[in-house]
């Protein structure tokens, strides 16, 4: 979260302590649903903290009592004793770290599945300007990263708390003197800490976003579209370089994070040896008769031996305040995607929308992408039930963009989408996309096989339905063909299939979910001749029951439409039928003959040739 530079020093550290507030408040919400299992663990944490001293007074017992006064079988009874305590502890710290190992892997889990479905929600305008690989890091670096925190950390401070007050408390009822002398070691050990913990969180941000760089790195350059674009051109001595000064970063920096705090944590072993000396010095002398007191040889092998449950704690717990430090960045990367909003969502008062005939209006509608450059100026057409409608015009003057806001990939700036009177803004979006079916320039097949490919859209589709919507699609024959069929799989993105099969596998895909509108970008530009005219030999019959809106540089398609409409600069600039259009003589004329005259002149050849031949 970046803060506005000018705040002063003192108001960026409360704004920041505010921050790591709010984001411990949000890690500790993740373990509410497991609350029982927390106060289960709590119970083993209370159970093995007081058993833990009990063998430290046994061992006073065995040196004062047993041995001073020759008692074999209270020796043997202490000795069973320490033996069945320590045992006792150790089935309940078994089961303390199964249920803590239960509660991490259910929060890692809701971590995992809440970021996915978040992400499911949020607008294409955030997946634009979001690198994929950084989304991935979030996922493996970042979630990944955390583990050890949800898994065992809050367990150890919790851990360490209760028995540092248990050891503390015995020590106090044991020898107040003693107690006060290891005792006064410990807050040597919190002096530090807090620095350390900055500078190590502070570090494991910046080794994080350069993982992130990595993953959207690797994403790119190890694609099958990454790898031929570097291998065409020859650049796999650049790329490896650019992999080779990202990986030492992340090098340097990992170095430097793991260092943090070593010199701090050299001097807290220094510290856990000093204690134990003093308490031979304090008790040896109250022995001698040197210091007023009572203490035996027993309860000084006690309280050096409750030293490891003191010392321990502490210096556990500033290490555990350290790695939470770090862990913090990762958890603040995570909720930074979660506290996106999304932009295009459900309203509280969203209808299901109901079957529709498929009238589509846009009523003065106003769109920008950012900000100040409108990507659509005041676009009004009626497109009735059954119609086909063609958008016409050069690059970039807005045909994408009308397709998109159909089916509330985008919303208007101004205006309104309706479908059959309802506000596209007004429906749920599941119910709207259950009606609308959309074929893109750029086909995209997931990595499964060519049946779950076409029934993407239709889960659970019977097989004669998927068999008649590849026949449709002209695709049926060539899946035949393949070794194993349907059950085929097609590779990442689809990269065994050349461009044609994949644009008629996804057409097979919208054929089968047999929706009211139809938008088609380009649906036929990836096919040759033959295969375009047997494909739009399937669509016409489709697209005279459906209203459809084409995006199409095809001449054949534009000849069929019911109206055209020719868009410049964001702006219907024209609207009609072909021969209305040509007769007007402005820019569509201009783009039929810039564009399609040559494809005209084709057809008609091939029309000649096709009549020579018959009469031969």
């Amino acid at each position: 979260m970046a803060w506005h530079g000018g705040l002063g020093p003192d108001w960026g550290e409360v704004r920041k302590g505010k921050r790591e507030h709010v984001t411990f408040g949000r890690v500790l919400a993740l373990f509410k649903p497991y609350a029982w299992l927390v106060v289960g663990v709590l119970i083993c944490i209370l159970l093995t903290a007081g058993l833990g001293v009990v063998p430290a007074y046994l061992t006073a017992q065995i040196i004062d009592v047993a041995l001073v006064h020759r008692n074999a079988n209270l020796l043997f009874f202490l000795t069973a004793a320490t033996v069945a305590v320590v045992l006792v502890s150790g089935l309940i710290g078994v089961l303390q770290s199964y249920l803590n190992n239960l509660i991490g892997q259910h929060v890692m889990a809701d971590m995992r599945e809440k970021l996915y479905r978040h992400l499911m929600r949020l607008s294409l305008r955030y997946f634009g300007r979001t690198k994929l690989g950084d989304l991935m890091s979030r996922f493996n670096n970042d979630i990944g990263g955390i583990q050890n925190t949800v898994t065992n950390t809050f367990v150890s401070i919790v851990s360490n708390v209760i028995t540092l007050v248990v050891t503390v408390a015995f020590m106090v009822a044991f020898n107040p003197l003693l107690a006060l002398v290891a005792v006064i070691i410990v807050p040597a050990f919190a002096i530090p800490t807090r620095q350390v913990g900055k500078v190590r969180r502070r570090l494991s941000r910046a080794t994080q976003e350069k993982l992130a760089q990595m993953g959207a790195f690797l994403e790119e350059t190890l694609g099958i579209s990454g790898v031929l674009l570097i291998k065409n051109f020859g650049r796999q001595g650049y790329e490896t370089r650019r992999f080779d000064a990202t990986s030492q970063e992340i090098m340097r920096l990992q170095i430097r994070q793991n260092m943090v705090g070593r010199w701090f944590f050299m001097f807290i072993g220094l510290f856990s040896t000093l204690g134990p000396a003093l308490v031979y010095l304090v008790g040896g002398l109250e022995v001698m008769g040197r210091i007023q007191g009572h203490v035996t040889v027993g309860e000084i092998v006690a309280f050096v031996t409750l030293l490891g449950r003191l010392y321990m704690p502490a210096s556990q717990l500033m290490s555990v305040w350290v790695d939470v430090q770090g862990s913090a960045s990762l958890f603040d990367r995570i909720f930074e995607v979660f506290d996106e909003a999304p932009e295009i969502a459900d309203r509280p008062n969203a209808v299901a929308l109901p079957q529709i005939a498929g009238e589509i209006v846009f009523d003065h509608v106003n769109f920008s992408y950012v900000e100040g450059r409108p990507a659509l100026r005041d676009v009004s057409f009626t497109a009735q039930p059954g119609q086909l409608v063609a958008l016409v015009g050069p690059s970039g003057a807005g045909k994408t963009t009308v397709t998109m806001l159909i089916p509330r990939l985008y919303d208007v700036t101004s205006g309104a989408v309706r479908i059959d009177g309802h506000d596209v803004r007004d429906v749920q979006l599941a119910s709207l996309g259950e009606q609308l079916g959309m074929v893109t320039q750029e086909t995209y097949l997931f990595h499964a096989s060519l049946r779950d490919n076409i029934a993407y859209g239709r889960p659970g589709a019977p097989e004669d339905e998927i068999i008649a919507a590849a026949k449709a699609a002209n695709i049926h024959d060539f899946i035949l063909e393949l070794p194993e069929g349907y059950d085929t799989i097609v590779g990442e993105r689809g990269y065994k299939l050349s461009g044609g099969e994949k644009q008629r596998i996804a057409i097979a895909r919208v054929i089968l979910k047999n929706p009211r509108i139809l938008i088609l970008d380009e649906a036929t530009s990836s096919l040759d001749s033959q295969s375009e005219a047997l494909i739009q030999a399937a669509l016409e019959p489709l697209m005279r029951q459906r209203t459809t809106v084409v995006i199409a540089h095809r001449l054949s398609t534009i000849l069929a439409a019911d109206q055209i409409l020719v868009l410049e600069h964001g702006q219907i600039v024209e609207r009609g039928t072909h021969q209305a259009l040509l007769a007007q003589g402005g820019l569509y004329a201009r783009l039929y003959h810039e564009q399609f005259k040559a494809e005209t002149e084709r057809l008609a050849a091939l029309r000649m040739l096709e009549a020579a031949t018959h009469q031969e």
